[in-house]
């Protein structure tokens, strides 16, 4: 089976926020798959927040995008032509070679997965994949959660942060809240089970976290920074922990961002504060992912996703992720 294939590749490096012009929009010759190896035709593709960083030309933890080549992210297709022992035709997969219709690869770099198991075959990509484990480990291993902590989540209406909060009400959070930036949203993390939720538009984070937490939180996850990480260390009890997630609030900043400036607060009050990234995490899959299907079996944890139509509307998807018009998940359907 041999044939054309669409992708998506990053034709420039943005300089401030990203625009369309970042990207190209490219069709390849889609070749046999070799000895080994397997040809899946992608069915969903993810965006995520990290993305951005990748898009930079600078040292991190992860390689950044190449020009002029296809950009990668997580995805999940079905094989459609196999060259290998390992993988069947018809076989559901997941994988990093998003941002493309099709894709030619060692067998080795798919895994097989049931798409009869979860409520959707995007929640592979979303609350039983790499946002779920890494809200699970998050909370659970990087913060060191214990019954009875407050937690406060920023961005809590995203694939991370909505489960972050869920999961710390299943394990006897004694208050748990949430911000957002939108009334909707807001809303929406109230019917998840938060205690308290904001709309970070509202006013100074600071004084709308000292109103929805008053007798201050045990456990910040970060997934915005500035002002919200510099709010959390103000309403942090002692021994506090913070889990540094992510700081979307800088990621398209193109001067430098003052830091929070109540630092020094971390002595008095002992607080850990603690950057992860979710791959030194992975063996709390085995442990996660059942735990999580039975949080979804009995409704526990609730996801919601914001799907995007088509391959060419990856990169406004992308971009609508930057700029917060997605609640829960954001998925591509190829």
């Amino acid at each position: 089976m041999s044939g054309k294939a669409r992708e998506i590749h990053l034709a420039s490096r943005p300089q401030g926020w990203p625009t369309a012009d970042n990207f190209a929009h490219v069709q390849v010759e889609l070749p046999e798959p070799a000895e080994g190896e397997v040809l899946v035709r992608n069915l969903f593709m993810s965006v995520d927040p990290y993305m951005r960083g990748r898009m930079n030309d600078v040292k991190s933890y992860v390689a950044p995008f190449q020009l002029d080549r296809p950009m990668e992210g997580g995805a999940i297709g079905e094989v459609v032509a196999s060259n290998s022992a390992d993988l069947a035709v018809g076989d559901t997969v997941t994988h990093n070679y998003g941002w493309r219709d099709h894709a030619v690869a060692p067998a080795k770099h798919f895994r097989k997965v049931d798409p009869t198991a979860p409520p959707t075959l995007t929640a592979y990509l979303g609350v039983l994949g790499m946002p779920g484990l890494t809200a699970y480990a998050g909370l659970t291993e990087v913060a060191g959660f214990k019954e009875g902590d407050a937690v406060f989540v920023s961005g809590a209406a995203g694939a991370v942060g909505s489960v972050v909060g869920q999961i710390a009400r299943a394990l006897g959070a004694s208050r748990v809240v949430g911000s957002a930036g939108s009334a909707a949203k807001v809303s929406r993390l109230l019917e998840l089970g938060f205690d308290a939720a904001f709309d970070y538009h509202d006013g100074p984070v600071r004084d709308l976290l000292k109103a929805a937490a008053p007798e201050g939180i045990d456990v910040y996850f970060d997934n915005v920074g500035g002002d919200h990480l510099e709010a959390a260390i103000g309403r942090m009890r002692l021994h506090g922990r913070i889990a540094v997630c992510g700081m979307i609030s800088v990621y398209n900043a193109t001067e430098p961002v003052p830091a929070p400036r109540n630092l020094s607060l971390l002595i008095g009050k002992r607080i850990t504060m603690r950057g992860f990234l979710v791959q030194d995490h992975a063996r709390l899959m085995k442990e996660f992912v059942p735990r999580m299907a039975g949080w979804l079996r009995d409704g526990t944890v609730r996801y919601d996703e914001t799907v995007v139509d088509g391959l060419d509307n990856a990169p406004e998807a992308f971009l609508g992720l930057l700029r917060g018009e997605n609640t829960g998940k954001m998925v591509v359907r190829i």
